[in-house]
């Protein structure tokens, strides 16, 4: 042990004396960036979206019925400028994360992933449960009692999205590590290559855009239920303080509470499996 604080005492001295060497100096020591302790960051970016398929529960007066296994997809914008637009940042699907490290490698962090999630349209379902509408309700056409009986979602039965989208506002605790030395990268303050994980876990608060049985749509932002994610990615950071990041995140929603129409009486259930996948910028920076 003594051994070791000796060497590591002679390289921090020569470390410092080589800051201060002349210009025709031939060895110069390779510069590494200072500790992330007390840094702040954030960053915004864009994501695709994948879900498994879910049983989705319609309760309400006079009907209680299950579509099960029900497809539903993302609704991706693409490359544009309403990304930056702080007029239209709602309408592509974007990921918003504030962080903060406790010591080198350990941060805690805040964010939201605005996901889109679209049921497909006309996909056929099996439903049970029972639908009795008072024949005056145009959406009475479906009255009837369904034991796991094939039924295509169209219009005038259920449009279904949460395109305001599928809100997951979150806690993360992650971890960020240095690799550069594995690619033979010393000067870590011009270029650094790091890799991130994390887990986080937070609330659902989506603006659900639904039709249902004909009734009045409804479309109003409503806590309904919570997450679990994990994440990993690729962080390349330039001059200590900007940063493009690659992020594969997935985890577990269940929305045990989502409002279907203005009549709060009518509810609806869902849990399901989704997977992100992120590109985001960012900055570090110590205040």
């Amino acid at each position: 042990m003594k051994t070791l604080k000796t060497t590591l005492l002679v390289i921090g001295i020569l470390l410092l004396t080589s800051q201060k060497s002349t210009a025709q100096d031939n060895i110069t020591a390779p510069k590494y960036s200072q500790s992330n302790k007390g840094k702040f960051f954030v960053s915004w970016g864009g994501n695709r979206d994948t879900y498994s398929k879910s049983d989705i529960t319609f309760t309400g007066d006079n009907y209680n019925f299950t579509l099960r296994d029900v497809k539903a997809e993302d609704k991706p914008k693409g490359w544009h400028i309403d990304y930056i637009n702080p007029t239209r940042l709602t309408i592509p699907q974007t990921n918003l994360k504030i962080g903060y490290f406790i010591n080198d490698k350990y941060y805690v962090a805040v964010g939201v992933d605005h996901m889109k999630y679209v049921m497909t349209q006309n996909q056929f379902v099996n439903v049970d449960g029972y639908i009795s509408l008072n024949p005056s309700n145009p959406g009475a056409y479906h009255n009837g009692l369904y034991q796991n009986q094939p039924k295509q979602a169209t219009w005038d039965f259920l449009m279904f999205e949460h395109t305001n989208g599928l809100n997951y506002v979150f806690a993360e605790f992650g971890r960020r590590d240095d690799i550069s030395h594995l690619l033979k990268i010393t000067n870590t303050d011009v270029f650094q290559i790091n890799i991130t994980g994390g887990a986080g876990a937070g609330v659902l608060y989506p603006k659900t855009n639904t039709t249902l049985l004909l009734k009045p749509r409804y479309d109003e932002f409503h806590v309904s239920g919570y997450g679990i994610s994990a994440t990993a990615g690729l962080n390349l950071t330039f001059f200590k303080h900007f940063f493009i990041q690659g992020d594969l995140k997935g985890g577990f929603i269940n929305m045990s509470d989502i409002r279907t129409t203005n009549n709060s009486a009518d509810r609806a259930s869902q849990h399901f499996w989704f997977g992100q996948s992120i590109i985001s910028f960012g900055s570090i920076f110590r205040i």
